[in-house]
């Protein structure tokens, strides 16, 4: 039986180019649609491989900037027939067009539980009145989320929440997990679905991220993953991060290994296929899961890839 793989990918307006002065539409150009390598890119490229994906969207900047932005995100993910759950960023709720200084606390671990449910409930109704079916799934932004956000996401009826990165750990994750957690987990009335690991150095995690890893760790944490029988595998991606920081350029190399992705699950579907939210009721959870572990060949390869990675990603804003 093949393990099912979650591609998610974080999207939303960048408080970077907010807080330089940049009004919505140049933001979601350096964002949202980053040197045509944004989420059209990646959804023409999902749909060419025939993979699924979960698109995490954060709908806070239609605080600042009204629904339009948030619409515009929703309907050509919906329109690809790929899967929209909820992300926040708490920061929007200070914020203000007039002032790009002005924010509110950056994590969501900052506000006590009932001040979560409360972020949680109105970054639920934005999306869903950007057009988005009823979530029921969330990540916190930067994966800063706690026990009291499980809590807080259960009381409001979501399912799943995916912010536990062992990677993270303790700040800004504080869920009460371990690091090498990996596979789901029932924690506060909510399933955990936490981001898949890997071992950079025994005892400490790397998380399955497009930009933070290589192609070889990607494929051969997939590879583990059938091997081991995984229960799940959770990859992280954004929709700025094929892209240079200020999202004026691709960055070739993360780009490259994006389709190199999406070209091995295609060519691995048998084995390992992807799938939306709503595909895994019924996962089973409290499975043995264990990261990959450490390869001096494997890490010193990255090392290099993402050194040219890095230079890719850098350009003056």
């Amino acid at each position: 039986m093949a393990i099912p793989v979650l591609i998610t990918i974080d999207t939303e307006l960048t408080w970077r180019h907010h807080s330089v002065g940049r009004d919505w539409e140049e933001n979601f150009a350096r964002s949202i649609e980053p040197a045509s390598v944004g989420i059209r890119y990646q959804l023409r490229l999902l749909a060419r491989y025939g993979l699924k994906a979960v698109f995490f969207v954060d709908p806070m900047p239609a605080m600042v900037f009204g629904i339009e932005p948030i619409r515009r995100i929703v309907t050509p993910i919906l329109e690809a027939g790929q899967d929209v759950q909820l992300h926040l960023h708490p920061n929007w709720t200070g914020a203000s067009a007039a002032d790009p200084a002005a924010h509110a606390a950056f994590e969501l671990t900052s506000y006590d539980e009932m001040e979560q449910r409360s972020l949680i409930a109105g970054a639920r109704d934005l999306l869903v009145a950007a057009g988005a079916p009823t979530p029921t799934a969330f990540r916190a932004g930067s994966f800063a989320a706690n026990d009291p956000t499980l809590r807080a996401l259960a009381a409001m009826g979501l399912r799943y929440d995916s912010s536990h990165n062992g990677s993270q750990l303790p700040w800004p994750c504080e869920i009460g997990l371990p690091s090498g957690q990996i596979a789901p987990v029932m924690r506060e009335g909510i399933i955990e679905l936490p981001v898949t690991q890997i071992e950079q150095a025994p005892g400490r995690m790397r998380h399955l991220q497009v930009c933070a890893v290589s192609s070889a760790e990607l494929a051969s944490a997939l590879r583990h993953a059938w091997r081991e029988r995984h229960p799940l595998v959770n990859l992280v991606s954004h929709s700025f991060e094929l892209a240079s920081r200020d999202g004026s350029r691709a960055n070739r190399i993360v780009a490259r290994r994006f389709e190199r992705l999406c070209a091995f699950l295609a060519a691995e579907r048998a084995r390992l296929v992807t799938v939306h939210i709503r595909d895994i009721d019924g996962i089973a959870l409290d499975a043995e899961a264990r990261p990959m572990r450490s390869s001096l060949w494997r890490t010193a390869g990255r090392v290099a890839e993402q050194f040219l990675s890095n230079i890719e990603h850098r350009a003056s804003a």
